[in-house]
Order: structure tokens, then sequence, then C-alpha cells
């Protein structure tokens, strides 16, 4: 699914689970349907620790967003596989620190951009959402919505949350961090959280129980050390390695942390040159 027209036909699939709608039944949401359900309680016998996963990778997104805004003055947020909105969402955790902070969602489903296009009503010279794949840099760096916030040379935090583990290794998700990286001003952000373990049996099962319930919509679980490759030649910020999330500048020594012997949201952020 291409383009941005507000009038566009989106089509809706249920004959398979949404990524996006799992999300957001694992938090609590109700835009799902019951093949997500179904999907979502086959995962959790698998790897029981998943919903609260699902809510550490929320509060990480969340504590990053406010961070970047509130102590590093970023104003323009570009979100790339940016999911179902569950408040608060980027823009707001953005516009509370300064209302005249821009985001620009990127995502290709159809529930998620029926979502966005609604809340587009909050403030739509602030916010826009973009129907595109996030492998299709070249196109998201042409449209309207992305020239705008690159327009003057301020610097932009690019956000790529629970999501590079979609992309398959053969379309080297790698390159794509890179790509956007080097697209953006000097100064920007990246902001990466990635699905990973260091148990190879997991790493397959996981990701062969995904790719199987999701027809193919799904990339690869990696290890630590493979999700610490997309921060290579960056400044890491509060941490001087990627760590797992719930541990990146948490709220309080009472935050709660991940407690899982199957996957964990492994990640941070980082300052480009």
């Amino acid at each position: 699914m291409r383009g941005r027209e507000h009038g566009e036909r989106l089509i809706l699939d249920l004959s398979k689970p949404s990524i996006a709608r799992m999300y957001d039944f694992l938090l609590g949401g109700t835009d799902n349907y019951q093949v997500d359900r179904d999907a979502c309680d086959e995962l959790l016998r698998l790897a029981p620790s998943t919903r609260e996963l699902a809510r550490v990778n929320r509060a990480f997104l969340v504590r990053a967003v406010r961070y970047l805004a509130r102590d590093c003055g970023v104003r323009r947020f570009l979100d790339h596989g940016s999911g179902l909105p569950t408040r608060p969402n980027v823009h707001q955790v953005a516009q509370e620190i300064d209302p005249t902070s821009q985001v620009v969602y990127i995502d290709n489903d159809p529930i998620v951009l029926a979502h966005g296009r609604m809340m587009l009503a909050e403030d739509p010279s602030t916010t826009a959402v973009l129907n595109a794949d996030m492998r299709e840099t070249d196109e998201i760096f042409r449209s309207p919505e992305a020239k705008r916030l690159l327009r003057d040379g301020r610097p932009v935090a690019a956000l790529f949350v629970s999501v590079l583990h979609c992309i398959r290794d053969e379309d080297d998700p790698w390159g794509l961090v890179r790509k956007v990286a080097d697209r953006l001003p000097p100064g920007s952000y990246l902001v990466i959280s990635h699905l990973a373990s260091d148990d190879p049996e997991i790493r397959r099962g996981l990701t062969e129980f995904m790719q199987d319930i999701t027809g193919g919509a799904w990339g690869e679980v990696r290890s630590v050390d493979r999700v610490g490759e997309f921060f290579e030649g960056l400044q890491l910020l509060e941490a001087d390695r990627p760590v797992d999330v719930s541990r990146w500048l948490p709220d309080s020594d009472l935050a709660p942390r991940q407690r899982t012997q199957e996957w964990i949201e492994y990640g941070g952020v980082a300052r480009i040159g």
C-alpha cells in the first residue's frame, strides 16, 4: 500500500494476525481482532514474558522521546513503523515539552493508517501520517511531510522502536538505519529497540513462530551483539553500550525491569555525528 491521499481505500486483511494489532492487544488496547488475540495466546504460551516486554518497550519509547525533547532540545521526530496509537503518543509526549514539536509517523498497516488519520484532527500542522513501507527510505525522504521536518537543518530524532526485527537479514536493516542516519541533519538522533536473545534455539523458535503466524511479515529475532551493530559509529547517550531498555534512564530505581528467560527488548538512544 502506498500513497498518502486521505481518500485512498485501505484494505483490511483479517485472515492473518497483524503485528501492530498484536502489540495493541498486549498493551491492553481494543483495536484488535480474534485472529490477533489467538496469535497472542499462542505467543504467550511460547514466551510468557511477552506482555511485560511490550509494556517495558512502550515505557522506553515515552522516556526516550521525553528525554530528547526536554534535555536535547529535539523538536522533530520521524517514527518508523509507528504501530497503533497508544497514549501517550510520540507527538503528545514531545508536545508536552514544546507544543510546536513536529512528528511524522510512518506505517503501512491499514488500521494504523485509519487511526493515524483520526489523530491528525488534533493538530494537522504539527502531526502527519505517511503511508509507506519503512524500508522505502528514498520515497519517505521525498515526501512533503519529511521535507518539512528537514527544511532548515535542525536535528531530527528517527525512531525504530521494536520494528527492525520485522526486517529480514537479506533486506539489510543495518543498511536501512545507516541510510536514514545519512539523510538526517548533523546532531540528529536515533532511538532503537529490538527483540533479542542470546539463546540460538529461542531465536530460531520465536522467529519461525512469528514468520508463520504473520504469513512472512516478520524478520529475525537477533543476538544482542547483532543488535549492537546498529549503533556502530554512533555516540550512545545515558549508557556506554546498548542495554535492555528497561534499564535505559529508568524513571526511578523502582521502575519495572525486564524479567525474562526468553527474549528482551535491547537498544538505546544515540547521537549522529
